[in-house]
């Protein structure tokens, strides 16, 4: 008698990307969350099911989707008078919108910016300046620890984002962040979008309603007690048979909005972002990361500037510095 081979999924992902979820014996996300949940919001927890899209629902005619890009140009040391050290980074980052008219099928972007910064808890550090190059001082809490400083970078690339978007919307958009909307909760008609999952915040028994989900549905909405809090579901997007959690993506909106708006915002978003979803043959990510964002990323990429000559840039003026 031959033992019958367990089953085994290949997630869609190239692995020079991780994978589209982090996987706990197979079974999905690998950290269970500390959050509490409430899943009685749209439908009772005892009556959880797939949702498919609503009659009468259709997308906006205008979605924006905004997205930022960052990168380490060097890690740089202070040297302090008292003979001290911290230790910095210097950093390039950029945010941008892709504006899409779902009416002409058209996409473009609407809007960009560059920022860079030295990041460092050096009391003493100022702003590097080579030619028209310009890094000022982040000055971040704390020792500064290396490993801790590029998460630092987070705040002003958020920031950035806000003020890019804001730049071109118009009433009746829909704006798509990519990734948690974080501090930018109070933007109307405004999705986080999560393509990711790395923590498991629903138990069993719902956690199978959603890899149970066919592309094009989506779960209940749920409420999510964390430190920014808000109103959420999953979703699985356009995908070939797989690993129970191909496609899935994770979309939130704000907690100050009332439970019907959520639903609403919900339903919309259900039949908006599966237009966009990625092929494989064409995005490594695919389907989570969305066609116009990868777009996106690749122009951001390029406004960053070359790396190399970054490099070399800052460690001349380093060289100046210290003459």
């Amino acid at each position: 008698m031959t033992s019958q081979s367990p089953a085994f999924f290949v997630d869609a992902w190239d692995p020079a990307y991780g994978a589209s979820f982090e996987a706990a014996g197979g079974s999905g996300p690998a950290a269970p969350s500390s959050a509490q949940v409430d899943a009685d919001v749209e439908l009772p927890a005892t009556d959880w099911r797939a949702i498919g899209p609503r009659a009468g629902v259709r997308s906006p005619d205008v979605v924006l989707l905004v997205d930022g890009v960052r990168r380490i140009d060097a890690s740089v040391w202070t040297a302090e008078e008292d003979g001290g050290s911290f230790p910095g980074i210097a950093a390039s980052y950029a945010a941008g919108v892709v504006r899409c008219d779902l009416d002409r099928g058209a996409a473009e972007m609407a809007g960009a910016r560059v920022g860079r910064g030295l990041f460092t808890a050096s009391p003493s550090a100022q702003d590097v300046v080579a030619g028209t190059v310009r890094y000022p001082v982040h000055r971040v809490s704390g020792t500064g620890e290396l490993s801790k400083l590029p998460a630092a970078v987070q705040a002003p690339l958020t920031a950035l984002e806000v003020a890019v978007s804001d730049a071109v919307r118009t009433d009746g958009d829909l704006l798509v962040v990519d990734g948690p909307l974080r501090s930018r909760r109070n933007l109307p008609r405004t999705l986080g979008y999560i393509k990711t999952q790395h923590s498991q915040y629903l138990d069993g028994r719902l956690t199978a309603v959603v890899t149970g989900l066919a592309p094009g549905e989506r779960c209940p909405v749920f409420r999510l007690g964390t430190a920014w809090g808000g109103w959420s579901w999953y979703l699985r997007l356009p995908v070939r048979a797989g690993a129970p959690w191909a496609g899935i993506v994770r979309v939130e909106c704000s907690a100050d909005l009332t439970v019907p708006e959520a639903i609403a915002l919900a339903d919309l978003s259900l039949v908006t972002l599966p237009r966009f979803a990625s092929t494989p043959y064409k995005d490594p990510r695919a389907p989570q990361n969305l066609v116009p964002i990868a777009g996106l990323e690749r122009r951001l990429r390029g406004m960053l500037g070359d790396a190399r000559l970054l490099h070399r840039v800052l460690t001349a003026a380093a060289r100046g510095m210290r003459r």
